[in-house]
This record gives C-alpha cells, sequence and structure tokens, in this order.
C-alpha cells in the first residue's frame, strides 16, 4: 500500500504578507548600496594611501609616446655640445682677417651647416641634416623630388591646382618644395601638410596668410623653412583634401598660424610668425619630437601652446626643443606654455612680454639653458616665469629649471623642484651664461632671412649704427663687430650690444 505525505498546512497569503515581503526587499537592497558606495569608497582610499607611500611614483610618472626620445638629456647635452663647438669655431674666424669680411660662422649650429656652402642652393636638402634637439630626426622630404610651386592661388581645397602649394603637400611621397619666386599665398582654408615634406622658402619672399593657415595633423617628417606666417584665420566646415585619395569635412579651425596635432619629428626653422587669431603655434594630442628654431615672434597675445589639456595624460610624453629665436615686439604671453611633457628652452632673445615669458601647467619639466629675459618696464611683470592656476604647494615639486641664464632690467626666473628631483638634469651639461654679444650672435638671424619687417624691429632694441674711417681704425668697442658694409674708407658697422 501507498504510504500518504504529510499534509502541507496552507498559509494565507494576505496583504500584510505582501507588505513584508516588500519591507524586506528593500531593505536588502539598501543593504546592497551601502555596501557599493562603502566598496568604492575603501578603493579610493586604498589608492590614496598606496600612492602616499610611493610619492616618486607621482613625479617621475610620465606616459610614453611611441616615439619620445628615452633619454631627453642626452638630447639636451648634445644640444650644448654643438653650440659650444659653432661658438668655438666662431671665436676661430675672429682671429683671422676673414672675420671682417664674412658672416658665414656664426656660432649658431644650424646656420653655419648649411650657410657656409656658398652653392647651397644646388643642394638643398643639406638642410635636412642640421636640425637640432627633439626634431632633430625630421627629414622632411630629403632624398624626395623637388616640386616647383609656380601658382599662388588657392582656389580648390577639394582639387587643387597642380603647380599650387596646395597641391604639393597633399602628395603622399616625399617632397622638397621650393617656390619659382617671391609669392603671397592667401589660403582659402587650412593648408592640410602629408608627411615627409619640406616647405623650403629660401631664395623667395613666401608669405602664408588668410584663413586656417598650416596644420600638421597624424603625420611625421615635415620641415617648414623661411616662410611668413600672419594674419590666420578660424575656417572650416567645409571639404578639404589631405591627401590624393582622401577628402575630409573639417569643422572650424582655431585660426593658428602652424597646427600641430597628434604628429612626430616637426622642425620649424627660420619662419617669421605674427598676428593671429588663435596661437602662432600649437602642438597638442600628443605631438612630439619637435624643434622650433631661429624664428622670430612678434605682435601677438598668445604665442604658442605645447599640450592639449592638463588632464591629456599622453602629452606627459611630448618633448620639445626651442632654440635660437627672437621673441620679439608687441607679444604679451607664452613663450611657450607648456602642459606636461619635456621642454627644453635654450638660447632665445626675449625682448618683449606683457605678462610672462614662460608658463606651465600639469607639471610639465622646463630647463630654461643660455636665455636672455628682458623684463618690460612694468613693476608687476617682471617675472618670466607663470605656474597658471595652481598653488604653490604643488607646483614647489615641478622640475624648472634655469642654467646660465641672463635676466635683463629686473627679470627674475623663479625655478622650482626639490633637490632629490634635480638628478635628471645631471646628465645634462652646465651651461655657461653667455655674454649679450653671444645671444645676439645666436640669434642674429632669426627670422626670414633678409626680411626688412623682422629686421627694422630688432635693428630699434639690438644694435648700434656706427660710422667710422677705415685709416682711424675700429674703436676698442668694436671687437666681435659684424660688418655691414663693403670695405671702403667710410663704411657703417653694425655693433652688438
Amino acid at each position: 500500500s501507498k504510504k500518504s505525505l504529510p499534509s502541507i498546512e496552507r498559509v494565507p497569503f494576505t496583504q500584510e504578507t505582501e507588505q513584508q515581503i516588500q519591507r524586506k526587499y528593500k531593505l536588502i537592497q539598501s543593504i546592497f548600496v551601502i555596501l557599493t558606495k562603502m566598496f568604492s569608497v575603501i578603493c579610493i582610499l586604498l589608492f590614496c594611501l598606496l600612492i602616499s607611500f610611493f610619492p616618486q611614483i607621482i613625479v617621475s610618472f610620465n606616459l610614453t609616446l611611441p616615439h619620445q626620445h628615452p633619454y631627453p638629456d642626452a638630447v639636451v647635452q648634445e644640444v650644448q655640445r654643438k653650440v659650444n663647438e659653432s661658438i668655438s669655431r666662431r671665436q676661430l674666424w675672429n682671429t683671422t682677417m676673414n672675420a671682417i669680411t664674412t658672416q658665414c660662422e656664426t656660432g649658431n649650429p644650424i646656420d653655419d651647416c648649411w650657410r657656409c656652402d656658398p652653392n647651397w642652393s644646388k643642394n638643398r636638402q643639406r638642410l635636412a641634416d642640421c636640425a637640432i634637439g627633439f626634431g632633430q630626426n625630421a627629414i622632411g622630404g630629403k632624398n624626395g623630388k623637388y616640386y616647383v610651386v609656380s601658382d599662388s592661388s588657392d582656389l580648390d581645397t577639394v582639387n587643387p591646382t597642380p603647380g599650387t602649394l596646395r597641391y604639393a603637400v597633399i602628395q603622399e611621397e616625399p617632397l622638397w618644395i621650393i617656390f619659382s619666386g617671391d609669392m603671397f599665398i592667401k589660403l582659402k582654408h587650412e593648408l592640410i601638410v602629408n608627411s615627409y615634406k619640406t616647405i623650403d622658402g629660401r631664395g623667395a619672399k613666401v608669405h602664408i596668410t588668410g584663413n586656417g593657415c598650416i596644420t600638421l595633423q597624424y603625420i611625421s617628417n615635415v620641415i617648414i623653412h623661411n616662410i611668413h606666417i600672419y594674419n590666420c584665420l578660424p575656417s572650416g566646415n567645409t571639404d578639404i583634401r589631405s591627401t590624393p585619395t582622401h577628402v575630409g569635412h573639417r569643422g572650424r579651425s582655431d585660426g593658428d598660424g602652424i597646427s600641430i596635432f597628434a604628429s612626430r619629428n616637426i622642425w620649424i626653422d627660420h619662419c617669421a610668425l605674427s598676428h593671429c587669431t588663435d596661437g602662432l603655434i600649437d602642438a597638442i594630442m600628443g605631438s612630439t619630437g619637435i624643434t622650433i628654431s631661429n624664428s622670430y615672434f612678434s605682435h601677438h597675445d598668445e604665442v604658442m601652446l605645447l599640450g592639449h589639456d592638463d588632464k591629456y595624460l599622453p602629452d606627459s610624453g611630448m618633448q620639445v626643443t626651442i632654440a635660437f629665436n627672437h621673441f620679439g615686439v608687441g607679444l604679451v604671453q607664452r613663450m611657450p606654455r607648456c602642459r606636461r611633457g619635456y621642454i627644453h628652452v635654450v638660447n632665445n632673445d626675449f625682448t618683449e612680454w606683457q605678462m610672462y615669458a614662460i608658463g606651465g601647467s600639469a607639471n610639465p619639466t622646463i630647463n630654461s639653458q643660455g636665455n636672455r629675459y628682458t623684463a618690460p618696464v612694468d613693476a608687476n611683470a617682471k617675472e618670466v616665469t607663470k605656474r597658471v592656476d595652481t598653488d604653490e604647494r604643488e607646483w614647489s615639486g615641478w622640475n624648472w629649471r634655469t642654467d646660465g641664464d641672463v635676466t635683463v632690467n629686473g627679470a627674475f626666473f623663479v625655478p622650482s623642484g626639490e633637490e632629490g628631483l634635480s638628478n635628471q638634469y645631471a646628465k645634462a651639461s652646465s651651461v655657461v651664461p653667455k655674454s649679450a654679444a653671444i645671444i645676439d650672435q645666436l640669434t642674429l638671424n632669426a627670422g626670414v632671412f633678409g626680411a626688412p619687417s623682422e629686421g627694422v624691429d630688432r635693428i630699434e632694441d639690438r644694435i648700434k649704427v656706427l660710422v667710422y674711417h677705415m685709416e682711424e681704425g675700429p674703436p676698442p668697442e668694436l671687437a666681435g663687430a659684424v660688418v655691414a658694409g663693403p670695405a671702403a674708407p667710410a663704411m657703417i658697422v653694425i655693433f652688438l650690444e
């Protein structure tokens, strides 16, 4: 016989029972929410506790970019070696009669690399071997064909006319771009440059202005040499060809003179930049391997931005050399303004600013060596440096170093960084302070060669014009003077103060 199963007493499901279940569910849900929040807080506390034990981790943290130099101080040391070598050659020239008749050996290692060849125009691509600093590997269009720009127009940004600069810069193959003569190029929209291009304005007066100006985006190996760039305006919301096979719709640009975006191995040399809407040169979004040299900056507010945003970590790997430039009349600030990265500012002449010269945020490394800083008359603007929107308790640990700089008219550089953090500079050779005459000599040709506009601005601040008779002999203070006229009984000599 089958055994009967024990009966189960059924509990009637009432409204009161349902409420009890809901209360228990809400209680469990609340406990879960509290535990989740506690877990998040505990994780944050543990992380803060961990990093408090290892402050050096925070200081040395540097998000590596694929093409950044692993030993930036070695690059700094090599720059100084080349400068000292060129200055020594210049001083040797001064002991001979050739010093009276030649301006070839200037002490500037970039210019001395190619200008001493009287036939440089027959071997223009030698210039690619003359870069120094972090942009020294920028080969531009080396080993490529020469492309002669013969048409200054910019009528069509989608189908550029052969012979125009826009047609040349979008090509895929390496090109060394030169100009058939003097040109005034007014851009319709931003000029997007492809990789492995040299824009070489030597031997002509080349002016680039208009809408957008020059954009280097997601590319590498570009040299821009001896070009006037000014009056650049925002533009965009249009289609622009960037390669022979790609046309893209561009948003509105900022109106920079030169915009470097996520690019590497870039060298800007002997350019004159002024009067742009945003920055004269901006390098952002993980750009690295950049040298800006021998250029003349004037008549602008926010001169140069290095780094996209304080929170953009890839810019920690940005490495930029700023060398032999003249920061001249009508400048206000950002020479440069740095976010993260390693910035080497070497042998530049800062003759005017209204707010500050060098600024930064987000812990950039700034190594200032052998520069001359001439403060403005304003007693509230004598400081060279500015930590932007940062408390001293934070910036006091940043690595900002002044080494061999010359300060004039009350200028002063505020260094920072604990002694224990200065070891990263140990491999970089110390710089002997440059005399005023040497700084003048190194930056003598800053800007576009033979440009009268920048020459007038520089002469009024930096030289004397002295007339004397050869039979009387030069006055004692003319040691190392640069002769600016033919050998004649009466001549004009430009004396560098």
